[in-house]
């Protein structure tokens, strides 16, 4: 009887363990902000990546242990960004605040924020980030003044990234 007993405790924690674990894996944007894996591509990269610096496409990856990879691809040359980063849900909406701090291949810190919707099973990702350490004279976008506001929304839309996360 006690051999009885501890064998459906034990099923009984193993079920419940495999319960969460699944629930984890799916994706809720009000809690878990940019955690995940994202593609802008074509006309969804920033006109000011596009233009000036000649990124076509950009892949990121948002890790739940706040470190981030990005993969930006410029005239058939990849650049490779990582570091850690920072969000916090605003006030404002569903906009959410950011601070990047990345290690490779430069120190730098960006800041800024992002919004996630979703289309039926779709989620897109508006994102505006501006660097500020190193000091580029730059000031980043506020959730009060909405998408656009970067350097006092000198730049207009130019400096607004859009993602589709990517769904494995």
């Amino acid at each position: 009887m006690k051999k009885l007993i501890f064998i459906l405790v034990a099923l009984t924690i193993g079920f419940s363990s495999c319960d969460k674990s699944e629930e984890e894996d799916v994706y809720n944007p009000t809690t878990d902000g940019i955690t995940g894996e994202w593609q802008s591509s074509g006309s969804n990269v920033a006109v000011l990546l596009s233009t000036y610096f000649k990124v076509d496409s950009i892949y990121a990856r948002f890790e739940a242990n706040n470190t981030y990879y990005v993969e930006s691809y410029a005239l058939d040359t990849k650049t490779i960004y990582s570091g850690t980063y920072a969000q916090a849900k605003s006030t404002t909406g569903s906009i959410w605040t950011i601070v990047l701090n990345q290690s490779t291949p430069t120190a730098v810190t960006s800041e800024g924020m992002f919004e996630i919707t979703e289309t039926g099973t779709v989620y897109s990702m508006k994102y505006e980030v501006v660097q500020t350490t190193p000091s580029i004279s730059a000031t980043p976008p506020t959730p009060a003044a909405g998408f656009g506001s970067t350097n006092g929304g000198a730049l207009g839309t130019w400096n607004i990234q859009n993602f589709v996360q990517i769904v494995k």
